[in-house]
């Protein structure tokens, strides 16, 4: 008796909030189909799919029996992606996004560019690139709490009350920085150094570069420059001051958590990476200039006498 080959699968996310996502997203359906692959789909999003194609092996991406998949296509912008990378991180799945949001730097394809992702995933035609996330752990010293998560993009505290200002002690590697008192501060990855870091006035950093940046948020001080750090170090933020609920902690935006004096977040790398698949070999700076829309050309480029 020959045992049949197992169906090669793909798991996917879709932002179902935005109509063309969900019609992107079911046109790869019915491509993969055609090609005899099979789908893991979130399960809030499973009955919406298996409605829009016919003959579909589409499954839950909880079902034990459904192994695992290949890729995660994530139909959506930046948000969705994020939102996708903890079922991805923890599977250790490659993620691909298909921008369906705004400006999209995590996604690798625009919706014009999907008609021959079907075909990609087929060949197995991407390369797999490491992005360096973040462990992130609060400690509470009066009542002995303590909560965990990561961030993809960055970690950031902000100050809860419009007219009071934070007052954070940073630490690297045990031995304390500085003490600022500011809107907030963040500690971010290459990867989120385009996003939150820098609307901060953060530096841009290369996806490959592996380090830490540390921003301070609108600092009543001389020295509240970011700082670039290794991606070794240990990050410890101390919040003092009198105020009992002094701020909130974010990470990527997502996953919230107050916070007060004697709070002490701990920002790490975490050890594994997590993995985006990349169809091309577009350089870093073509994504920059393209989802910036940076001024490239100019009088230099006109002929000379024109």
């Amino acid at each position: 008796m020959t045992v049949p080959p197992q169906l090669r699968r793909v798991a996917i996310k879709v932002n179902a909030r935005r109509p063309e996502a969900l019609d992107v997203a079911t046109a790869f359906v019915s491509g993969l189909t055609e090609a005899g692959m099979g789908c893991l789909v979130d399960p809030e999003q499973l009955g919406e799919l298996s409605g829009r194609v016919d003959g579909a092996d589409l499954r839950s991406w909880d079902d034990p029996a459904a192994g695992t998949p290949e890729l995660l296509i994530v139909f959506g912008g930046d948000g969705t992606i994020l939102r996708a990378a903890e079922w991805a991180l923890t599977r250790r799945v490659p993620l691909l996004g298909v921008n369906l949001g705004h400006v999209g730097f995590l996604a690798e394809l625009e919706p014009s560019e999907t008609s021959a992702l079907v075909t990609r995933v087929v060949h197995r035609n991407y390369a797999i690139e490491r992005r360096l996330v973040l462990s992130v752990t609060v400690n509470d010293e009066i009542t002995g709490a303590r909560w965990e998560s990561f961030a993809v993009n960055e970690v950031s505290i902000e100050k809860g009350a419009r007219d009071r200002m934070l007052e954070v002690l940073a630490s690297v590697d045990h031995r304390p920085v500085s003490r600022w008192h500011c809107d907030g501060l963040l500690v971010s990855t290459p990867t989120g150094s385009t996003a939150y870091a820098f609307s901060a006035g953060g530096p841009v950093i290369w996806p490959d570069v592996e380090a830490m940046l540390l921003v301070p948020l609108s600092a009543h001080a001389l020295f509240a420059r970011p700082m670039v750090l290794s991606p070794f170090s240990r990050v410890d933020l101390d919040l003092s001051g009198s105020q009992v609920n002094s701020g909130v902690l974010w990470c990527d935006g997502a996953r919230s958590l107050d916070i007060s004096r004697g709070s002490r977040i701990t920002v790490r790398r975490l050890p594994q990476d997590l993995l985006i698949a990349r169809t091309s070999e577009q350089p870093f700076a073509n994504r920059l200039v393209r989802k910036f829309d940076l001024p490239v050309e100019g009088w230099r480029n006109r002929d000379v006498g024109a």
